[in-house]
């Protein structure tokens, strides 16, 4: 459960309730989860990069990184529209002419993507479907997938190149630019998530295990589903910090990684199809992550490579 989306899977709609994020059990988890955070990035400027050397292979993707994810969000918006939903499995579209509309403008950006030709435009597509959804599912939905921002903001930065499979040799500077807007909003995701679904509406993931009892993985040692449902929002807004940071990026994948795909075995296609976006973004980390021209910039902030940028023409 830290990981799944329960408003995919449920019909409930209950009110936020902040009184349960601010209790002093939820306050300690999210205390925690921010104490890790800082802890995992401190540690982080101590590490060599890549942190596991093993998995350098995997860093020969690289210049395949900008098609592969452009695929990734394109299957899932075009699957989406088939299906009848717009950005997210509980979005359901509208009858009439604004929900062709959304229909034609996410089908659209869906093959656009897939088919990976210049790419800019549906990148701007997907930008401008996002305040065109808020118009008809509200600001907070929309925002739950600003996931696909990033991925278009990344696009934007480093579509594919012409080469044969979309290849691009990228210099590190841009690499590291393009990283900042995927890492920071998947991030964001995950951390709007964590209080929109769980911590500031616990009522939704209540209703959800109750559908789903199994998820409450820690029932047979005797916790809750409430106290359960505390716990994995803080899981989630720890996770959601680690990407967002961009710090051992190897590491903060596998174990994201592993509450993500295991859901898959509950939830099925619906959940693969919603998170093929944030497959994406992990991948795209995993292989700038293991690569060792690249490794440097993932956790980059844009203003230090300016820094750093500034001093290489000085000393020159």
């Amino acid at each position: 459960m830290p990981l799944a989306h329960e408003t995919w899977f449920t019909d409930e709609r209950p009110p936020f309730d902040w009184s349960f994020a601010v209790e002093p059990a939820s306050l300690v988890l999210v205390g925690a989860a921010l104490a890790v955070a800082v802890g995992w990035w401190l540690v982080s400027r101590r590490v060599r990069r890549p942190a596991l050397g093993f998995l350098r292979p995997v860093g020969r993707l690289a210049p395949l990184v900008p098609r592969l994810l452009g695929i990734h969000a394109g299957v899932s918006l075009l699957a989406q529209s088939a299906r009848g939903t717009y950005l997210a499995p509980a979005l359901a579209l509208p009858d009439g002419p604004f929900g062709v509309t959304l229909a034609v403008v996410e089908g659209l950006a869906g093959v656009w993507l897939i088919a990976g030709y210049r790419i800019r435009y549906p990148a701007a597509l997907l930008v401008a479907a996002g305040p065109l959804g808020m118009l008809g599912y509200g600001v907070v939905p929309i925002l739950e997938r600003v996931d696909l921002l990033g991925i278009a903001l990344f696009l934007a930065v480093l579509p594919p190149g012409d080469a044969p499979a979309g290849a691009v040799d990228a210099d590190p500077g841009r690499v590291g630019r393009a990283m900042f807007a995927l890492r920071v909003l998947v991030g964001l995701a995950l951390v709007i998530l964590a209080f929109t679904e769980k911590l500031a509406r616990p009522e939704l993931a209540l209703a959800f295990l109750d559908r789903f009892p199994a998820f409450n993985v820690l029932h047979a040692v005797g916790l809750g589903d409430l106290a359960f449902v505390r716990l994995a929002g803080a899981v989630e807004l720890l996770f959601g910090l680690l990407l967002m940071s961009g710090a051992l990026p190897q590491l903060a994948v596998i174990a994201a990684g592993i509450p993500f795909n295991a859901t898959l075995f509950f939830l099925g296609a619906e959940e693969l199809i919603g998170h093929l976006p944030v497959y994406g973004a992990m991948l795209a980390l995993l292989v700038y992550g293991s690569s060792d021209r690249y490794a440097g910039v993932v956790d980059r902030l844009p203003l230090e490579a300016r820094r750093r940028a500034f001093q290489r023409v000085r000393g020159g």
